[in-house]
């Protein structure tokens, strides 16, 4: 019987036989999970894998899903389902009775144990929908206004990657015994050792703070503008609930020990030991803000504080700016309040007291600076007006302010404006460079933050969206993460508020009310080597 001919073998199939563009076309759509294991493949595997996330890059993600897994699943796999790095994470959430432990060992487990992470309960988010891709501001008074609060809960998370920078999470520990302060200096100098042991400056480029509901962020806000370079950008929520994750294990032993976080900070510095190739992040702040001075300026003649349960008030009496006669509350506030007649509806009024006062910290030099600090007016008497709050001194002037939703929608074009003008200047840049060189350097936006007040948003403005505008207008495609808060933390916003006069830039004013503060972060590649 006579043989067939042998057909000949085909050789093995070997990942190190694949085409590199191949590879590089496949391994660019895997989500986050995958594309981390094909990086361990072999070293020619992780090149084409450091090739593909070369740039920093931002991933956000909102969902309304009533279901808390649901809705934490849908916005952890939409950020996992391309390549990224987590260098960082924050969860913003909104709800009754949301377990924020529970939530955050979830994104632990997802992003890795050793991800900064910090998750918080805000007054309402902004953001894009992980399944729609619809963007949307939700208040949460607003989303509760159907009668169904128990199966109310939103989230919107984010994850950053950023070759070049380190990140951490640092926080301001306050001893649990009562009248005890919070250890601000410790806290100051523990973010400056952790900037210069990473890039040999003590200012980082940026931080993002959240603070706990019961404290007093004024004079841990003070002391970080004293310390920090002026260019050091700083936004966040003034009073929220947190809970966090460092990088660092001993930080995180917060639950048992004496002290309770009374801050936490996420720190943004330089990594002296970047790679060689890797291009330059920095960080742009801008502010909105909602609120117009009335009436003259006050001094403070008498001052008393008086504490409660509920918080500190200060009571005090003044006079007009020029003049002898010293008013009682209720007479300022009569004033006042003729001056509001025309107003629609019943703003908010707030003074704005100019303080002069020393900072420093440990036993360095200190200085004198000056501070527009806002303080909510109570109300008054025949004796006293009443301010929310503590640190007005005898002697120090004031000025009334109040919520005025056409101030704040013209400070939000004026911010879109500005937004627009920075977008001209990085193509205007861009365009030259492409006439000098075909490997261009082109600057351009990998995401960013807004952090707004709780008493604007739809009912404030009476349309929708106003507090993104100026992020969708003008980067309608790059991913931005927003929260509504209760008291917005913003400082370094020279760069895009140049509408700025000569007063403003002297005064230091770092909490805000009524306001929106924006971040945005960019990226200029490395010049092409010759």
């Amino acid at each position: 019987m006579e043989e067939k001919p042998k057909e000949p073998k085909m050789p093995m199939t070997s990942f190190a036989s694949i085409n590199e563009d191949l590879v590089q076309n496949i391994v660019k759509r895997l989500p986050a999970s995958s594309f981390a294991s094909a990086a361990c493949v072999s070293k020619s595997w992780n090149q084409i894998c450091n090739q593909i996330l070369s740039k920093p890059k931002f991933a956000s993600a909102f969902s309304l899903n009533p279901n808390e897994k649901v809705a934490l699943e849908e916005v952890v796999n939409k950020v996992l389902s391309e390549p990224i790095r987590p260098h960082f994470a924050i969860a913003n959430v909104i709800g009754s009775g949301v377990d924020l432990r529970e939530k955050l060992d979830f994104l632990a487990t997802k992003l890795g144990s050793q991800t900064p992470i910090i998750v918080s309960c805000a007054s309402g988010i902004m953001g894009r929908d992980a399944v729609t891709g619809e963007h949307r501001e939700v208040m949460l008074e607003e989303y509760w206004a159907d009668g169904e609060s128990n199966s109310c809960f939103g989230i919107i998370l984010t994850v950053g990657f950023l070759p070049g920078l380190k990140v951490d999470v640092i926080p301001l520990l306050q001893p649990r015994k009562v009248h005890r302060p919070a250890l601000v200096d410790y806290f100051v100098m523990n973010i400056r050792d952790y900037a210069a042991s990473v890039s040999g400056w003590a200012s980082p480029v940026g931080i993002i703070l959240f603070g706990d509901e019961g404290a007093d962020q004024k004079p841990v806000m003070e002391k970080l503008d004293h310390a920090m370079s002026r260019d050091t950008v700083i936004v966040g929520d003034e009073r929220a609930q947190f809970l966090y994750r460092s990088g660092v294990e001993s930080r995180n032993d917060y639950g048992n020990s004496e002290h309770f976080p009374a801050a936490v900070a996420l720190v943004f510095a330089r990594d002296r030991d970047k790679p060689c190739g890797t291009g330059e992040i920095q960080f742009h702040a801008a502010l909105s803000s909602g609120v117009s001075a009335i009436g003259p300026r006050y001094k403070a003649v008498s001052v008393r504080k008086i504490g409660s349960e509920t918080g500190c008030t200060t009571l005090l009496t003044a006079r007009r700016e020029g003049e002898q006669e010293i008013q009682d509350g209720q007479r300022i506030l009569d004033d006042i309040n003729n001056e509001l007649v025309n107003q629609i509806g019943r703003p908010d009024l707030y003074i704005g007291v100019t303080e002069q006062r020393k900072c420093f910290i440990g036993s360095e030099k200190s200085r004198v600076m000056t501070f527009l600090v806002f303080h909510g007016v109570m109300g008054g008497d025949q004796e006293y007006l009443f301010a929310d709050g503590v640190g007005i001194r005898t002697g120090d002037y004031f000025q009334f302010y109040h919520s005025d939703p056409t101030t704040a929608l013209s400070s939000c074009n004026e911010v879109s404006k500005n937004f627009r003008k920075l977008k001209l200047d990085w193509s205007s840049r861009n365009c030259l460079q492409a006439g000098v060189s075909d490997n261009v350097c082109s600057k351009e936006l990998v995401g960013g933050f807004v952090f707004s007040c709780c008493g604007r948003g739809e009912s404030f403005f009476e349309r929708c969206n106003v507090d993104s505008s100026p992020f969708l207008d003008n980067f309608p495609g790059v991913p931005m993460a927003g929260v509504f808060c209760r008291g917005e933390i913003g400082r370094g916003f020279s760069v895009l508020n140049a509408d700025e006069g000569p007063e403003e830039r002297t005064l230091h004013c770092c909490l805000h009310v009524y306001s929106t503060a924006y971040l945005l972060v960019s990226y200029t590649p490395a010049p092409p080597e010759h």
